[in-house]
């Protein structure tokens, strides 16, 4: 007569999750990596308004960051050029428009001599980016 074995061990019916975290790990430490990568331009706390326009098309954008340095894009440039090197690069100035980004600690005697500038150039249209008010809570 043939023996049965009788064996008291566990089943096999518990997931390993073993592979899941090595998968998971390795997801965090890529995006961790990529995450300063995918944040490109010059970081500005933007002033906060109540009414905010969405913008969806691709145009020039002139920044001033906290230490008042000026960017085209994200090129410095002299803040006495800038109207030039705008000029330059639109199609159209009387009508194309320009977005001017600014912190908000910036004087507000850098903001006008940009806008100046912009002006003398003949650039016409230029738009202030801001960003709602409760889009983020005030640390300072």
């Amino acid at each position: 007569m043939p023996q049965l074995s009788h064996q008291t061990g566990t089943s096999l019916s518990d997931i390993n999750i073993v592979p899941f975290v090595d998968v998971v790990l390795v997801l965090l430490v890529i995006f961790m990596i990529a995450a300063p990568i995918l944040q490109s331009g010059i970081e500005v706390d933007l002033p906060k308004t109540k009414t905010v326009k969405e913008i969806s098309e691709d145009r020039l954008v002139i920044t001033i960051d906290r230490g008042q340095r000026v960017y085209l894009g994200n090129e410095p440039v002299n803040i006495h050029q800038i109207g030039q090197l705008v000029h330059a690069r639109m199609q159209n100035p009387q009508t194309d428009a320009v977005f001017l980004r600014c912190d908000e600690t910036v004087p507000f005697g850098s903001f006008a001599t940009v806008v100046d500038e912009l002006r003398q150039s003949g650039i016409q249209n230029v738009s202030v980016v801001t960003e709602p008010i409760s889009s983020r809570p005030r640390t300072r």
